[in-house]
């Protein structure tokens, strides 16, 4: 490998995880189109290592390339946004259970601290970022050839449109979710791997069931899936 390559690889990824921390804050919208040259300047790169970030959060689910035509970042409409949402009611539970026995005292008292700070979270962008700080540190210590990196993938996917779910919810005063948080971590205290996938399993259930109530969030424009030629 050449320095240059070294280089181009450090500064790709680099870029990647700038541009992963504002597509998951919102800054890019679902459906917006994301320029190779835009993407370079904004981040002091050159060319390479912006196509190169691009590749990586395409693997990652965050963004869609379309070859000789560009990028935009990753849009559902709302039966797609159904049916990963019922891949993740089945793969995630499972992923958990491989966790449970894992999980350290320590961890699941963190994981409690998070529980709580959620219920005080002052704006949806707090909440979502302990939300997912909460869910994925449960997925951590568990070797897996797939899994892992299939759910990380599932929740990139729907990321934007549980900002607007959760916007709903708390609009409506609903604390179902505060509630299953805190069933969780009781069933992790006791290592009841049953106990946490069931309501793990539900609680992803209830949110595609309220994502199902509002399907306006699917209709903007902004929101659109892309089309066969990559456009929006």
């Amino acid at each position: 490998m050449t320095i240059e390559s070294t280089t181009h690889g450090k500064a790709g990824a680099r870029v990647a995880a700038a541009m992963r921390e504002a597509i998951l804050a919102g800054t890019y919208k679902p459906g917006s189109r994301i320029r190779q040259e835009d993407v370079a300047e904004r981040y002091g790169a050159s060319r390479v290592p912006a196509r190169e970030a691009l590749r990586m959060l395409e693997a990652e689910g965050l963004v869609k390339v379309v070859a000789n035509t560009g990028a935009w970042v990753t849009s559902l409409n709302l039966v797609e946004c159904e049916e990963i949402y019922q891949v993740r009611e089945r793969l995630e539970p499972l992923l958990l259970r491989y966790n449970v026995p894992l999980l350290t005292e320590l961890q699941i008292e963190a994981l409690d601290g998070l529980a709580h700070e959620m219920e005080t979270a002052g704006d949806v962008e707090t909440f979502l970022r302990l939300d997912r700080d909460f869910h994925l540190s449960c997925y951590t210590d568990a070797q897996t050839i797939m899994l892992t990196d299939t759910v990380l993938r599932l929740w990139n996917r729907t990321q934007p449109y549980r900002w607007a779910y959760t916007s709903v919810f708390r609009s409506e005063g609903d604390r179902s979710a505060h509630h299953e948080h805190h069933l969780l971590v009781a069933a992790l205290r006791r290592r009841d791997a049953d106990e946490a996938e069931r309501v793990l399993a539900s609680h992803i259930r209830r949110t595609r069931l309220e994502l199902a109530r509002h399907p306006e969030i699917f209709e903007d424009p902004a929101t659109a899936p892309l089309g066969a030629d990559g456009n929006a």
